[in-house]
């Protein structure tokens, strides 16, 4: 593209902002258009304002040059213009879908009022509304029902213990955070997320939303057992926005297509962060959205050689107690398959566990609980994908060895 072609985002998440700061500091500025009333913030940190550690200024995000508030209801592809809830059109020359992702909420009875909205007490745990109105609700000794086990269902029910709140935690699979953990490291999650006080139960299917006065006063499980609740938080998962592209016609399958270049199938248009699927992959969190908006930064800066191939993204996560901090680090793939090697190192007395697994001399995953000092040097092998040296030695010690502390 040329210098002076017209760049509009739309979505103010860490990717939409982090592309328009990029192409700000590049030279060709961008119009950044956002729903949100609050300043653009930085999502991963919602629950540390919840757990009252931050308040929501201290999460903001630099504030790109060319903001407007405002929703998008359309874009027309031929005349390459964007409409807005207000009435007003905007013209691109490149337009950039950044739009996210909307919290999952499952098919509950009771979940919604009559007009579709939540009941008073039922909250999603997705945008900072969501984070301010749990805040508001929030205090000691209230009756709070998390409903998932996921990452943001851990981290939520670790906020709410940490305002006082009695917390019981439903997970419907069989162990916490299924998805990044083996059953070692989601079962030290679970003793420290009981240490804070909340009852944590798996296997657990939530069937029924009760209400009284349009009020929640209960969640009802599948087996009858009812649980009194002030207040729910639903942290079910996300699923990508895509509305906006479908109704444009682009390709669209789990999340909006996108190439190397992350051009959609339309090639003036492109997406990146949760929204984008780039190689069948939807990832869903920080460290691809943000490499994701560097490459088209340098993209559409004039940069013709620039690129994205790719993320190794790596989870991490740190509840902070009230005696100490539980740190957790998990890439790749954390269960072995047959044929795999495996290093476990666990240290009861400290808290600490460390696994490794290896297939075909290749590092392809790792989790490590407390003490996190080996997780640069881990993690920088599983990124590079080279052979190890099959005498062992050098795993041993990236597992062992605390970067000099």
């Amino acid at each position: 593209m040329t210098s002076n072609e017209r760049v509009v985002v739309i979505g103010t998440g860490l990717a939409g902002v982090r592309l328009a700061r990029r192409l700000g500091e590049l030279g060709t500025p961008a119009l950044l258009i956002g729903e949100e009333e609050h300043r653009p913030y930085n999502r991963v940190l919602l629950a540390e304002v919840l757990a009252g550690r931050y308040s929501p200024e201290v999460i903001a995000l630099p504030a790109p040059a060319e903001l407007r508030r405002g929703r998008v209801t359309g874009i027309d592809r031929d005349e390459r213009t964007v409409a807005c809830a207000d009435g007003s059109v905007i013209a691109y020359d490149r337009l950039v879908l950044a739009t996210g992702s909307n919290p999952v909420l499952p098919p509950l009875r009771g979940l919604f009022t009559e007009d579709h909205e939540l009941p008073a007490g039922v909250h999603a745990f997705r945008t900072m509304d969501d984070c301010l109105g749990l805040s508001k609700a929030v205090r000691p000794g209230v009756k709070a029902v998390v409903v998932g086990g996921g990452l943001l269902g851990v981290s939520a029910a670790r906020a709410l213990a940490l305002r006082g709140a009695q917390v019981v935690l439903a997970q419907q699979s069989e162990r916490l955070m299924e998805r990044q953990l083996d059953p070692a490291a989601s079962g030290l999650v679970r003793r420290h997320l009981t240490d804070l006080g909340v009852e944590v139960h798996t296997e657990c299917r939530v069937r029924d939303v009760r209400c009284v006065g349009g009020a929640v006063r209960s969640v009802e499980m599948a087996d009858g057992y009812a649980l009194d609740a002030d207040l729910v938080v639903v942290a079910c998962g996300v699923h990508p926005r895509v509305g906006l592209a479908q109704t444009a016609g682009l390709d669209v399958r789990k999340g909006i297509v996108v190439d190397d270049e992350l051009r959609t199938s339309d090639p003036y248009i492109h997406a990146i962060g949760d929204c984008a699927q780039h190689d069948g992959v939807l990832y869903g969190l920080a460290t691809p959205a943000l490499e994701q908006a560097d490459a088209l930064a340098e993209l559409l800066a004039g940069d013709p050689t620039a690129r994205y191939t790719g993320t190794r993204s790596l989870t991490r996560l740190t509840l902070t107690g009230q005696d100490s901090p539980f740190d957790l680090a998990a890439f790749g793939e954390t269960e072995a398959l047959p044929g795999d090697d495996v290093v476990q190192l666990a240290d009861a007395t400290r808290g600490t566990y460390r696994k490794v697994v290896v297939r075909d001399d290749r590092l392809v995953g790792g989790v490590l609980v407390g003490e996190l000092g080996t997780v640069g040097a881990l993690a920088r092998a599983w990124e590079g994908a080279e052979p190890l040296p099959s005498d062992g030695g050098p795993l041993l010690h990236l597992l062992t060895n605390d970067g000099g502390s």
